[in-house]
């Protein structure tokens, strides 16, 4: 099977992700922060230690301000319903995924108002295009870091410069990006941070991260356990614990930090530029294939690996069942709960193919799905 499916999950993560959540599962794998036993203490330490790691990463000065959730979903969930209140405007961006416009949509039965700013056609968000949006009543500004239909780039320490000079808390959807482009909070002006952790953080299903700046409060969803002040009945105010009540998600958290420990050994600028390179092979291999419209730029400057198309030979959904029954390859077609994404692309139509790269494909896995789609629409 030729997996190139990545922006949904990484199938392939490295060895050391499913060590640490095979030991942990076998040796300690108890409730962290539950107990006074060994077991839980260990697991309560080295959950910690993951925190620290991943603060690191984005370079967050308080790891107490990380969230662990339960994917990116429930991070942008959290931020969204938990940060706004009536009276709010917020401006968000069309490229955006349904967990921020679903929150959004139903955060207007509660007073809150938003508006979707303009793209160009290859689905890039300038400063320009938020600022015309912006009212005296605005106080979130939401925009994802790159698309998770056609890998478009958006310059996010632009937009937050500018978002700060005007006192708007800045949010940044890090589903695709984390792990593939550098994050820094500070000279991003990022406040508010959801990303994912299985994909190309390379961590297992089950697990995310919210970051929230000092100074910015959001009421939390789920209110209960969380393994301190358990006389008081009253959720907690200090952070995590005010955000994350109930058990984590203990070894997927392990398996998470393997991840990031991967990522900083080999480079995210590496693993960037190889992205880059089998993406210019893709879209170079593609270009010349007949009945191929591919969306988004035909360069690598402002864009991931991941690449969508259309045919007028066949849907999307044939072309995708053709790949996955006769030739063993894996990748997404439809929507990919990214409507507005469509209307910029021109692919609103139908939906499109996508094809999402990650670290651990190869030049001949590249190779080889351009021949199968040179004969699936020749």
């Amino acid at each position: 099977m030729v997996y190139l499916d990545n922006s949904a999950t990484t199938l392939k993560k490295p060895i050391d992700v499913y060590k640490a959540v095979n030991d942990c599962m076998l040796n300690f794998g108890a409730n962290p922060g539950r107990a006074s036993h060994k077991m839980a203490r260990l697991l309560q330490e080295k959950v910690y230690e993951v925190r620290e790691e991943i603060s690191s990463f984005f370079n967050i000065s308080d790891p107490g301000r990380l969230i662990f959730t339960f994917n990116a979903t429930d991070a942008i969930s959290t931020a969204i319903l938990g940060y706004l209140s009536e009276g709010d405007h917020v401006v968000t961006t069309p490229m955006e995924h349904n967990s921020v416009y679903r929150p959004l949509n139903y955060m207007k039965d509660k007073g809150i108002d938003y508006t979707v700013c303009n793209a160009d056609v290859y689905g890039r968000v300038r400063w320009e295009d938020i600022e015309k949006c912006i009212r005296p009543d605005t106080s979130l500004c939401i925009v994802i870091h790159a698309s998770n239909v056609c890998g478009t780039i958006n310059d996010i320490r632009e937009i937050g410069k500018n978002l700060k000079k005007r006192n708007i808390t800045f949010m940044v959807d890090a589903s695709q990006s984390a792990g593939v482009i550098p994050i820094d909070v500070e000279k991003d002006f990022v406040d508010i941070l959801a990303f994912s952790g299985h994909k190309a953080l390379m961590g297992p299903q089950g697990t995310g991260g919210l970051y929230v700046k000092e100074g910015i409060d959001i009421r939390p969803l789920r209110l209960g356990g969380t393994g301190s002040y358990s006389l008081d009945m009253f959720q907690p105010e200090e952070y995590p614990d005010r955000l994350e009540s109930g058990t984590l998600n203990g070894w997927g958290i392990l398996g998470l930090g393997e991840g990031v420990r991967f990522i900083k050994k080999r480079g995210i600028h590496s693993i960037l530029s190889y992205e880059k390179e089998l993406c210019a092979k893709l879209l170079s291999n593609l270009s010349v294939i007949k009945n191929v419209n591919i969306a988004g730029y035909m360069s690598t400057t402002c864009r991931l690996g991941v690449i969508s198309f259309t045919s007028p030979k066949m849907l999307p959904e044939e072309i995708a069942s053709v790949l996955d029954n006769e030739y063993y390859v894996a990748v997404r077609a439809g929507y990919h709960c990214a409507p507005l994404s469509h209307r910029i692309l021109g692919t609103y139509d139908t939906g499109t193919v996508r094809i999402s790269l990650g670290c651990f494909n190869t030049v001949s896995e590249i190779d080889y799905v351009s021949k199968a789609l040179s004969d699936i629409l020749a």
